[in-house]
């Protein structure tokens, strides 16, 4: 039985990724890294022009919970930047949601610190605080209220909780993240100009706002820690509308692709070709008949795939076999004794933090 147990990571391709680990770990808390690799990317061939390149990979956690992030390097090419400035509306990952307990004194800290906010704090269209950022490479990152802090820290943020994802049309995409990913409720509906989006590129336009959220509580070995997300669709009413991605590979710079930590790929495989999204990229596709493949990276394993949403967003889904626990002392965690639905204890996802770097 497939289940998804949360947002895993997003993607986010950068020109140099120490420097781009070292900004997120030292302002955002993303200092626990799961993964440090490099490697050639052979398998999204789809994406890269046709051939394998070369990459760095990190992922690394926050442990207020939610999702991680996934730094990406190309190394045997410069990775390039969109031809023309994202707006709100284009479509593709516009800007990550990160959770926050304390919205006002988030942005108090940021705007004392070198950390770029964009404007005041505004509310959302559910009433609530919010304000925006940017990173150094002008990747945009709104900051939403959250009580689900998995565990406290010096940060004032915690990890992705989300995304603002640009449609074309809405009918499809809310049947897309309903049927394939489970985001079964809708927080809100409305339709008009928002003053939030006034202080982004391209948001004094007219847009339809749908906000979706799944009704049940996720399960699964990291349900804790990833906790409940949210996915923001945005269509544009009136005007142009670009593919984020458009004459450029997976990889590049801006949000790749969001990630979702699964169990039984191969029910989920069915899933998505029975609801018209297939695979269109799968690490381990005789893993169907035989469980003897995995794909490694670095000192974790496991089973990639890739599907699109109606506007060709990329999803991934990522099922783990073993992931290190403490590395210094070769303490790895196989996921594949354990029951798939049952969280892993408190104690054992804490002792990750062991693996935390500091200044």
């Amino acid at each position: 039985m497939k289940i998804i147990s949360g947002i895993q990571q997003m993607g986010i391709g950068v020109p140099n990724i120490n420097e781009a680990f070292n900004w997120y770990r030292k302002n955002l808390g993303f200092d626990i890294p799961v993964i440090d690799d490099e490697g050639v990317a052979e398998l999204m061939l789809r994406y890269t022009g046709g051939e394998p390149q070369n990459r760095h990979a990190i992922i690394a956690i926050n442990m207020q919970g939610g999702g991680g992030l996934e730094f990406w390097q190309y190394t045997s090419r410069s990775p390039q930047s969109a031809s023309f400035e994202i707006q709100a509306g284009d479509l593709g990952i516009f800007i990550t949601k990160l959770k926050c307990k304390d919205v006002p004194s988030a942005y108090d800290q940021f705007k004392k610190s070198s950390v770029n906010v964009i404007g005041n704090i505004t509310e959302d269209p559910k009433g609530n605080t919010t304000f925006f950022l940017k990173d150094p490479y002008d990747n945009i990152f709104q900051i939403v209220e959250s009580t689900d802090v998995y565990s406290k820290t010096k940060v004032p943020t915690g990890g992705v909780v989300g995304a603002i994802i640009g449609v074309t049309d809405m009918e499809k995409a809310i049947n897309f993240y309903k049927e394939v990913l489970g985001y079964d409720e809708i927080i809100y509906d409305e339709q008009g100009m928002f003053e939030d989006f006034k202080l982004l590129p391209g948001g004094y336009n007219e847009f339809r706002r749908i906000l979706i959220t799944h009704s049940k509580p996720r399960i699964g070995a990291f349900s804790k820690i990833f906790g409940r997300s949210e996915i923001e669709l945005i269509q544009i009413l009136e005007g142009p509308q670009r593919k984020i991605y458009e004459d450029r590979y997976w990889g590049d710079l801006g949000f790749i692709q969001i990630c979702f930590d699964i169990h039984d790929m191969g029910d989920l495989k069915k899933h998505c070709s029975k609801s018209g999204h297939p695979f269109t990229v799968d690490s381990n596709p005789k893993v169907y008949e035989s469980d003897s493949e995995t794909f490694n990276m670095g000192d974790a394993s496991g089973h990639f795939t890739y599907t699109e949403d109606p506007d060709g967003t990329l999803i991934e889904f990522v099922e783990t076999y073993k992931i290190p626990i403490i590395k210094k002392i070769g303490f790895f965690l196989n996921m594949k004794k354990r029951k798939p639905e049952k969280p892993l204890p408190n104690w054992l996802i804490k002792a990750l933090a062991f693996n935390r770097i500091k200044d």
